[in-house]
């Protein structure tokens, strides 16, 4: 790290700033014999110049380089038996994956540990960025105003999820007897680049109506180019007007087709009101509408043909293993000029709406605050938000639930509507179109399945904040806050890593959305947190020892005691059936059960050998969704005490030495992870099910250090 401060003269000064850091994170995996190696390398750079034009006018001049890189590989650690070359799908590659009772997904819900091997993949991103503030004062006025552009380069290698190739079974027996319901795999990984520029401008002013009432007003407008690839190789799906999927993606210089983000404009408001004008009361509100630029969705349009096409193969595994790499790959089912099946090719499509708004949220706030005494102060608050157009994950050519006419339901699936069978061939009304199919089939039978981003997302956010502060007097200080809320969603992982206590992606695009909203897979609804800070009462001028000195003093004096306190909720999950009972066709997710109606007891039994009772929940009729609302259970509270203790001694007037002693989870006590939500394994009781196997803190951790500043 190299800093730079210089003054030029009485009203220019100069900052600068450059970081590099290098590391690797060797992550183990669920099925031992294997690690996740991760090379990460970040550069930074800042450059600030600010001039003092006058005394009520102040303007700074910013400009900004940062380059992340990270690369990733599952493989084998060498600590296992050797690895069989069956289980390696690509020629000179990595094992590819097995998934038995769940989906071929990076990260599955699955009822039997998946062998995690990956080929390597790179990602590096660049951003150049430059910004100008503007500062000034006249009356009752303070004005600030500000443009900023920001130029984003971000380049891509591989393909997180099938690029060693993932096979899935619905069960052991179709396992054993090599029937995959689906294999995806990745041949050819090119590098592509994306590129971006976004720029915004600002302008605000701070009012000081009278003296106890000031007023905030401000407005801001984001602007960006789209998502462009830089040698014009942006491969993104797009729809008809019934909202039916191409059978080849659109190949051109912008991943979209229409730029909705060119005029975002975002009003802010602001109040601060004290209501005697003594200084003990506050009264404070705000109000902003904020907008998501989409400047990182490079992992989602780079998974198309040709770059990365992700090849959807169909049949007994072993009789395709190994495939080849860097060969042509077959033409696109359906296209002119391509052979008949099987030489054809299906591909598994990724990428995003191409016609994407930009996420956007108005927030609000409104807070008292009260003085109780010189140095202790309360403060109660009400936040709230909602948000939409937040990206949705979606297999947007997942296979219609086949209609299932016998009572008894049916192997291949069925779905009804108000209680009554659908006929073949009935008019079905979605969000984006009607549409005519026949039973079982994806609307778009030359494209396999595959999970898109849909800007068709909601949530909400609702939260009561108490907190009581102390500042510091005769060396004590302390902060205790409270919160209370409650967040809402259609769905929390749009990557199925991010939140892996819920289903990865929405059911079925022709399953009423609204019906998958529920608690946000992130929500605590109670969360206390609790922060203390004591100078301990010793040496020389304190109230023990008053008069040491020397050796003494220094032994005595200068220590410091600090503690934290952190009580929450827990996480809500989504228990699953670990299979795909609805009819859809798509194994990529795992559906939900229904709730037993003779099931008698506690639903929660509280133990880490079963969280919950399995028996609380049956598997939903072939062709049917499940009835148990998302989130609907709650995982194992969380108790954190950590604490600390400092001295410092001081060894010449620029020289200070600080030693400290820090515990972590002080008494030690076992902070638990959510479940395992898969229930069932096949048609019976996972014996997995409800067992945890995993903290989501770590032990009690001690550790010294000593810090020499000068």
């Amino acid at each position: 790290m190299t800093r730079m401060d210089y003054v030029m003269s009485a009203k220019d000064s100069l900052f600068a700033n450059y970081t590099f850091s290098d590391g690797e994170r060797d992550q183990p995996q669920p099925d031992t014999y294997y690690t996740m190696y991760v090379p990460l390398r970040n550069q930074t750079f800042g450059l600030q110049e600010t001039h003092v034009f006058s005394p009520t006018v102040v303007n700074s001049a910013t400009l900004g380089w940062v380059r992340p890189f990270g690369a990733s590989v599952t493989k084998p650690n060498g600590t296992g038996p050797a690895i069989p070359a069956s289980l390696v799908y690509l020629a000179g590659g990595n094992p590819g994956a097995i998934v038995i009772g769940g989906g071929t997904t990076a990260a599955s819900l699955t009822s039997q540990t998946p062998v995690p091997g990956n080929n390597p993949l790179f990602g590096i991103r660049e951003y150049y960025s430059l910004g100008d503030d503007l500062r000034f004062t006249k009356g009752k006025h303070s004005f600030s105003a500000g443009v900023w552009v920001q130029r984003i380069h971000e380049n891509h290698f591989g393909s997180a999820a099938f690029s060693a190739g993932s096979a899935a079974y619905s069960s052991m027996l179709t396992f054993l007897q090599d029937i995959p319901s689906q294999f995806n795999i990745v041949r050819n990984p090119a590098t592509v680049g994306y590129r971006s520029t976004e720029g915004a401008w600002y302008f605000q002013d701070e009012m000081k109506l009278r003296s106890n009432l000031t007023l905030r007003l401000g407005l801001r407008h984001e602007m960006t180019d789209g998502w462009n690839e830089v040698a014009d190789r942006c491969s993104n799906y797009v729809f008809d007007k019934n909202f039916v999927m191409s059978t080849e993606p659109r190949i051109g210089h912008s991943c979209l087709t229409e730029n909705h983000a060119k005029l975002l404009l975002q009003p802010r408001v602001g109040l601060a009101w004290d209501p005697t004008g003594k200084g003990t009361w506050a009264v404070r509100a705000g109000f902003g509408i904020h907008n998501d630029l989409q400047d990182n969705v490079g992992n989602r349009a780079y998974a198309n043909p040709p770059s990365n096409a992700r090849e959807q193969l169909a049949g007994p595994l072993l009789s395709l293993i190994p495939l080849q790499k860097n060969v042509p790959l077959p033409r696109t089912c359906g296209t002119p000029g391509a052979p008949p099946p099987p030489a054809c090719g299906i591909y598994s499509p990724g990428g995003f709406d191409p016609v994407m708004f930009t996420p956007t949220s108005q927030q609000w706030s409104f807070t008292i605050e009260r003085g109780i005494a010189r140095d202790l102060m309360l403060s109660v608050g009400y936040v709230g938000s909602e948000s939409y157009h937040t990206p949705l994950s979606l297999n947007t050519n997942a296979a219609y639930p086949q209609v299932c006419e016998n009572p008894q339901g049916c192997i291949s699936g069925g779905t009804t509507t108000n209680g009554d069978p659908v006929p073949v061939g009935r008019r079905v009304l979605v969000s984006k179109g009607t549409l005519y199919h026949p039973p079982a089939s994806r609307p778009n039978p030359y494209v396999g399945s595959g999970v898109q981003w849909i800007d068709q997302g909601t949530s909400s956010y609702h939260a009561m904040d108490v907190s009581l502060t102390k500042r510091i007097s005769r060396g004590f200080a302390f902060k205790a806050n409270y919160t209370w809320g409650k967040a809402m969603d259609l769905n929390s992982a749009i990557l199925t890593p991010s939140a892996g206590n819920e289903p990865p992606y929405i059911p079925s695009p022709y399953y009423r959305r609204e019906l998958n909203r529920g608690v946000a897979s992130y929500n605590l609804n109670h969360q206390f947190n609790g922060y203390t800070s004591y100078l301990l009462p010793f040496g020389n001028g304190q109230r023990f020892g008053s008069g040491a000195t020397g050796v003494v003093d220094k032994l005595i004096g200068g220590w410091q005691w600090n503690s934290s306190l952190r009580i929450a909720g827990g996480f809500p999950f989504t228990p699953l059936t670990g299979s795909n009972t609805s009819g859809t066709g798509d194994p990529s997710n795992s559906d939900i059960p229904n709730w037993n109606p003779n099931f008698k007891g506690k639903v929660i039994v509280g133990k880490p050998d079963q969280w919950f009772d399995p028996r609380a929940f049956v598997l939903p009729l072939q062709g049917t969704f499940g009835n148990v609302s998302r989130g609907a259970l709650r995982g194992p509270r969380l108790f954190m005490l950590d604490s600390s203790l400092l001295k410092r001694v001081r060894i010449s007037e620029g020289l200070n030495l600080q030693f400290r002693a820090e515990a972590f989870n002080v008494l030690n006590h076992p902070n638990l992870s959510y479940p395992n939500e898969v229930v069932f394994q096949g048609a019976e009781y996972s014996p997995l099910g409800g067992v945890i196997t995993a903290t989501a803190t770590t032990s009690r951790q001690i550790q010294f250090a000593l810090k020499l500043l000068f």
